[in-house]
């Protein structure tokens, strides 16, 4: 290895907040990667976590340090494919985040049609964890995002953006099914699941239905799209979604999607995106550009099928990620 192994080290306790579990991963003993980090301490004069009861958590310097260290690992991994190339003819990996929603959705089939047509190319595909889809692209864990209602930041450089509104998706046979957007009010009169308070989706939902008289109590709330759309095809109760989170099931026939009438019709942003100061490489890049081209496939197929208004497009032209530009907040 071209660096120490130091390195990876302190890039594990990072990521794992423990020197215990950072040596169970790394199969090696606690002692040894203890001394790792008071070596580049000592080395450069300042402490890199500080220890609380349970755990480690950078400091200053150490965020400063672990970005420099997932630096220096992206170029040896990028050393270490190209020299791989040499010998094996692979042509890269791509490594991404999406929410649990859109991994669920459209992307598996994407992603396979990418792999059948590019078989050297490596995807490795993580789901976030709670409305943090942006973090493991701003840290160089992974080289791009695509998730909803991404804000402005200064560590990331928007790809693509496509306005996606929200609906009420209900199960086959439901009385409320018919052409056109769905009254918001009749929504009103069912029992709904909903997405629980706090995520992205919910706080569309709720602007949705602000301007009407009623509260709306939900039967049950949760933060996983999948349980949504079980529960739906139950007939436990109707739940609001964007359409791509439904659109494998609408082609089945296994749930049916109504966007909502003005003037309660609400959009998510759907957003991809990379980190700012990192340039993509040659397999990622060609990703984006499949991938990209796919999204804006798919949202001209939901406005033929009149899920998505006809007069709107992607809130930005998909953007290249030649010239796509760092987000200022």
């Amino acid at each position: 290895m071209l660096h120490s192994r130091r390195l990876l080290y302190i890039n594990e306790i990072a990521r794992c907040g423990s020197i215990r579990k950072a040596a169970a991963r790394l199969n090696v003993a606690s002692s040894a990667v203890n001394r790792q980090i008071l070596a580049l301490e000592e080395e450069i004069g300042a402490p890199l976590f500080e220890r609380l009861p349970r755990g480690l958590r950078l400091t200053a310097a150490g965020e400063l340090c672990i970005e420099h260290i997932r630096d220096v690992l992206k170029n040896y991994e990028r050393l270490e494919g190209r020299i791989r190339s040499l010998k094996m003819q692979q042509a890269g990996k791509v490594r991404m985040v999406t929410t649990v929603g859109l991994a669920a959705g459209p992307l598996p089939e994407i992603i396979a049609r990418f792999l059948s047509e590019h078989p050297r190319v490596f995807v490795q595909l993580r789901n976030d964890t709670g409305g943090t889809t942006a973090n493991p692209v701003v840290s160089g864990e992974v080289d791009i995002g695509l998730g909803f209602n991404i804000p402005a930041t200064p560590g990331i450089r928007t790809l693509g953006n496509f306005d996606i509104p929200i609906g009420v998706v209900l199960p086959p046979g439901h009385h409320l099914i018919g052409p056109g957007p769905i009254n918001l009010a009749d929504v009103t009169q069912e029992k709904l699941v909903l997405a629980q308070p706090g995520t992205s989706l919910r706080e569309v939902i709720n602007l949705a239905f602000a301007r009407l008289p009623i509260s709306v109590e939900p039967v049950l709330e949760t933060n996983a799209s999948e349980m949504l759309k079980q529960l739906v095809k139950c007939g436990t109760g109707l739940t609001l979604l964007n359409p791509l989170d439904v659109i494998t099931e609408c082609r089945r026939g296994e749930l049916v999607f109504r966007p909502i009438a003005e003037p309660h019709a609400r959009y998510q942003q759907m957003k991809l995106f990379a980190r700012a100061r990192a340039p993509l490489d040659a397999a990622t890049s060609l990703f984006v550009e499949y991938l990209l081209a796919e999204l804006l496939g798919l949202v001209q197929e939901l406005q033929a099928k009149g899920h998505i208004p006809p007069d709107v497009k992607p809130a930005a032209e998909p953007i290249s990620h030649r010239d796509s530009k760092a987000d200022r907040p």
